[in-house]
């Protein structure tokens, strides 16, 4: 930071040669793995709906107990990868059993650059995390973009066997530029949580989310 028009080129040319995530589908608990439903090359689709009411497509099915439980997929995709020898067999918690080859989207593809481009900060266990209510209020009368935060100050708080632990920012002020969870959201260790920017920087970033937006289909 800050970004010149040539690092943006090489961004948005590394993303237009390779515009997919491999989402690796994991066991959600131990059991036996009885068969899958899904071959590689399928294309499968992800929960949808005003308010995710419908679905995902059926992956594999998975049984504890004598409970058998159909295990669906969370994101649209092609299969990329079947791991057949799994079939059959007991599987541990957050065994991976297959992939799913997803297309980015022209939002997917801003969150992707704005890793690269934002300090972030990461989620330091799976958990659910929730902003603090100080932040969160501010959010919402200035809108996502223009909240600066300070040392000290409490980002979000996360959730986790009935015990809440904030969040502090440290280092110098920045502003909170964008929110990569929605309130109460369980988020995988390490995964990205808020993007921060020092104020100078906020019109590259602004800069660079609408070069995508003229440049990459919806």
């Amino acid at each position: 930071m800050p970004l010149d028009n040539r690092e943006i080129n090489q961004l948005l040319q590394s993303l237009r040669a390779n515009p997919y995530r491999l989402y690796v589908v994991e066991t959600p608990h131990t059991g036996y793995l009885r068969e899958f439903l899904v071959k590689e090359g399928d294309e499968v689709t992800g929960p949808s709906g005003k308010w995710m009411e419908r679905p995902g497509s059926p992956l594999f099915v998975l049984e504890r107990e004598r409970n058998p439980k159909t295990i669906r997929a969370k994101i649209s995709g092609e299969v990329a990868k079947v791991r057949r020898e799994l079939e059959g067999k007991f599987v541990e918690a957050y065994q991976p059993v297959l992939e799913i080859r997803h297309t980015l989207t022209q939002k997917e593809i801003i969150a992707e650059l704005l890793r690269k481009t934002l300090h972030i900060v990461t989620a330091p266990e799976r958990a659910r995390y929730f902003l603090a209510p100080d932040l969160a209020k501010r959010i919402e009368k200035e809108g996502e973009g223009r909240v600066v935060v300070k040392p000290g100050e409490e980002l979000v708080i996360m959730s986790f066997m009935k015990r809440e632990t904030p969040i502090v920012h440290q280092g110098e002020p920045m502003v909170v530029f964008r929110l990569f969870f929605s309130r109460g959201q369980m988020v995988e260790q390490g995964e990205p949580l808020l993007g921060l920017c020092l104020e100078k920087e906020r019109p590259y970033v602004e800069k660079l989310i609408a070069r995508v937006k003229e440049e990459w289909p919806v």
